[in-house]
């Protein structure tokens, strides 16, 4: 597969205001799901975040991607509270260490996904199955792998990855959390959905349906 996409700063820079909506339209969404085995303020911290981040890049231009990047994970790292902003922080600011300046292919991709993985894991200390945002990210970046093994086309294997963290989204709700408050709950965490694997979905799904509609 030797598809590529050509994805400047401006675009990175118009997926980033659009998930900065996405989050804010659902921040009482995720607010609710985390009052259910949090803080309750999972939707607030993340809507806060993203919203400076919007603030910070609307009305700036960068030198190349990376720059791009490294804003928006230090914004989040600075103004987002929780376990929320160092894990999106860190995940933002490993991306930006190897992101390409314009072409992407599915090796990109993969690569981007596996670095995020490796950050918030490294700081996290948290695996697949543990009712965390790694369960909806684990599976999307193991749908890109195997895609590509199977040789779908770029377009295809984007969609396969979107599927994939939904149902990861989805797969926290029987979970037993064993990180961060949730834990606490024990049993009861039982029978609710992750709000960190929901903004997680939230967050790859917007990625996902801009890059596809560059691609139409």
């Amino acid at each position: 597969m030797s598809e590529k996409i050509k994805v400047t700063s401006e675009k990175i820079k118009d997926i980033f205001i659009k998930i900065a909506d996405v989050l804010i339209e659902n921040k009482n969404y995720l607010t609710e799901l985390d009052a259910a085995i949090g803080d309750a303020d999972h939707g607030i911290n993340m809507a806060r975040g993203f919203k400076k981040v919007k603030e910070k890049i609307e009305d700036d231009s960068f030198k190349n991607n990376s720059d791009l990047v490294k804003t928006v994970a230090m914004t989040l790292i600075s103004t987002v509270g929780g376990a929320s902003g160092p894990l999106y922080g860190t995940a933002f600011l490993n991306i930006s260490k190897i992101i390409p300046d314009s072409d992407f292919d599915i090796d990109s991709f993969i690569k981007i996904g596996e670095t995020v993985i490796e950050g918030i894991q490294k700081l996290g200390k948290a695996q697949r199955g543990e009712k965390t945002m790694l369960d909806t990210i684990i599976p999307a970046v193991n749908a890109l792998r195997e895609s590509k093994v199977k040789g779908l086309s770029l377009e295809r294997a984007l969609e396969e990855c979107k599927k994939a963290a939904e149902e990861g989204m989805k797969a926290t709700i029987p979970l037993l959390a064993t990180k961060g408050r949730a834990s606490y709950l024990g049993e009861r965490s039982k029978g609710h959905q992750d709000p960190g694997a929901t903004s997680s979905y939230l967050i790859i799904k917007v990625i996902v349906d801009e890059l596809i509609s560059e691609m139409e």
